[in-house]
């Protein structure tokens, strides 16, 4: 049985064009959609989720479609959803945010809980509707980026455009990006040399040598605004995202925290396993 890729919906905008890029995802994998509304006694809830239904019926009608009402929490409902999805497709923002948020905080949460992952739907339509034909992923050093860059390899085929791999480093202290001089006496094995990071995370990850082909991008700076410049010009921006044992809270890290809320096209944030 193939998993679903799970869609939540509320009625919002955003909900809605979560559908769109859902129903379209669907179909480039092959993959059942399945439709998740999930509020506590709400009358309406049927014609919530008979809307979405219909959007996405006539958006994507190959697409295996099923949908669900749960009296559940809506952030507790899609991560328990999410132990068995193909990924979790969310609007950024919902019916009950405050006027001027830039993401809703149930995208929030889930983003930072969910086992899946998650798909966070914004930025204009020209992103939304995949008119770039490219994707982009964060690339870092340590065990957070191998999940990610298979899932920007798998998006970037099926999408059949480039991959853009972007790695950061930064020469202040605590940040160490670069190889100690030959003569340095350090204590610990010294770092890999950026390019070296980036190289070493897609051959890894690589599933098919060659394809997509991938463009690499070293920028000495911040993540942030690297990862921000290069969504300008992307369908999708993919972060890996670390998962701590035992640990209740937001899990995302600065970074990510800033690209859900000012990245100009979906984002797809990809708990590390």
């Amino acid at each position: 049985m193939t998993i679903p890729l799970v869609v939540g919906v509320d009625g919002s905008e955003a909900s809605l064009e979560a559908v769109d890029w859902a129903a379209d995802e669907a179909a480039r994998h092959g993959v059942p959609l399945h439709l998740l509304h999930a509020a506590a006694g709400e009358s309406e809830a049927s014609d919530v989720i008979a809307t979405a239904a219909l959007r996405a019926g006539q958006r994507a009608p190959a697409v295996q479609l099923s949908s669900e009402v749960v009296p559940e929490e809506p952030a507790s409902a899609l991560v328990d959803q999410g132990r068995n999805a193909f990924a979790l497709v969310l609007g950024s923002r919902g019916l009950g945010d405050l006027a001027g948020m830039l993401l809703g905080g149930v995208s929030l949460a889930v983003a930072a809980r969910a086992d899946c992952p998650v798909v966070v739907v914004r930025g204009a339509a020209e992103h939304r509707q995949a008119r770039f034909g490219r994707v982009v992923v964060g690339v870092e050093e340590g065990e957070g980026s191998g999940t990610a860059v298979r899932f920007a390899c798998r998006e970037a085929r099926v999408r059949r455009c480039p991959l853009v791999a972007v790695h950061t480093w930064s020469r202040r202290p605590g940040r160490h990006r670069v190889p100690p001089p030959p003569n340095w006496y350090v204590p610990e094995a010294p770092r890999r040399p950026p390019a070296q990071v980036l190289d070493d995370t897609l051959r890894e990850a690589a599933e098919s040598p060659g394809e997509p082909v991938v463009t690499r991008r070293v920028i000495e700076g911040p993540a942030r605004r690297a990862l921000l410049d290069a969504a300008s010009e992307a369908d999708l921006l993919v972060v890996g995202a670390r998962r701590r044992q035992g640990h209740m809270g937001l899990q995302l890290g600065l970074v990510n925290h800033a690209l859900l809320h000012h990245a100009p096209c979906p984002v797809a944030v990809v708990p590390q396993i």
